[in-house]
């Protein structure tokens, strides 16, 4: 292992249909005649963390909880952190307020009525709280979610609040509240700011960068996020008809992906999200109601 920072390592656990670079050939109401592989792929990266004698946190669906509740519950009898990722699926800002408000508090009561204890973090689909769905931040907090890493400070065509704090921090919701958020990390190279916290990234990317620039966070004192999808150690999934570059976004070295994960778990020092935030200093107040910036790197 050659960094000693902790850091976040997070799994979003959601099957190969669900993603939106594949929703022009799957529809959401087509969702349960698809082939449903998340159990097998979520239990593959389940035994490679028990190999590598490491924890993370687990960003699950509310569909796929409904479904699979016996691996909600594995995931957190192994000692793993069980987050929230929505229920649907859907791009927050393709929805209203008050959609996504039912599902929110639909899919935070499905897994704590499996868990039997509170959930408190949230992962946007597809990093999809943007200036656009900013009201997002409010209504999680509200929900009594106490932190967030939803919030990819770049420039994307489907997500990205660039300029943004690029390191955990908390932040202020427009109704004043106060949220722990950890952005998805990023290299910043002269004149651009570089995803560099996993999933397709992760694939495109040659190894050596990844870990340079993981490593290079790390370096700095800082910690990173890391995030996988269970359809990406799954080269055996079935093939969808889209357009190339949906096609190249989704199935591009999937073959790769978990040999590479698995230098990565020896590579850095990882945990669960809260635990990192709690050592960031950033968690323990994030609750409280505020009407002020009070914490450096909060933003309006």
């Amino acid at each position: 292992m050659t960094e000693q920072i902790k850091n976040a390592l997070t799994i979003d656990v959601e099957d190969y249909f669900q993603v939106a670079a594949l929703s022009e050939a799957v529809k959401y109401d087509d969702w349960s005649s698809m082939e449903y592989r998340v159990e097998a792929n979520t239990d593959r990266i389940l035994n490679l963390f028990d190999k590598a004698g490491v924890k993370g946190t687990f960003f699950t669906l509310g569909w796929v909880a409904e479904r699979s509740p016996e691996l909600v519950r594995r995931i957190s009898e192994e000692g793993h952190e069980v987050a929230s990722h929505g229920y649907s699926h859907q791009l927050i800002y393709n929805q209203t307020p008050d959609v996504f408000r039912e599902e929110t508090i639909r899919s935070k009561a499905i897994l704590e009525d499996i868990l039997g204890k509170p959930v408190t973090g949230y992962r946007a689909a597809s990093y999809s709280i943007t200036n656009q769905s900013r009201w997002a931040l409010d209504i999680l907090a509200e929900q009594g979610f106490t932190w967030d890493s939803s919030i990819f400070p770049v420039h994307h065509d489907r997500y990205g609040m660039p300029g943004t704090p690029r390191w955990p921090h908390r932040l202020i919701t427009d109704k004043g509240y106060e949220l722990a958020e950890f952005p998805l990390s990023t290299l910043k190279l002269p004149g651009y700011t570089l995803p560099i916290a996993g999933g397709g990234y992760f694939r495109l990317f040659p190894y050596w960068f990844s870990r340079f620039g993981l490593g290079s966070i790390n370096r700095q004192g800082k910690p990173f996020v890391f995030y996988l999808h269970p359809w990406e150690v799954d080269p055996d999934q079935p093939r969808l008809n889209v357009k190339w570059f949906s096609r190249f976004r989704h199935y591009n070295n999937l073959d790769q992906c978990e040999g590479r994960l698995a230098k990565l778990l020896q590579h850095f020092s990882f945990t669960t999200m809260s635990d990192v935030l709690r050592d960031q200093g950033v968690l323990d107040s994030a609750s409280q109601k505020s009407s002020k910036l009070e914490a450096a790197g909060s933003f309006v």
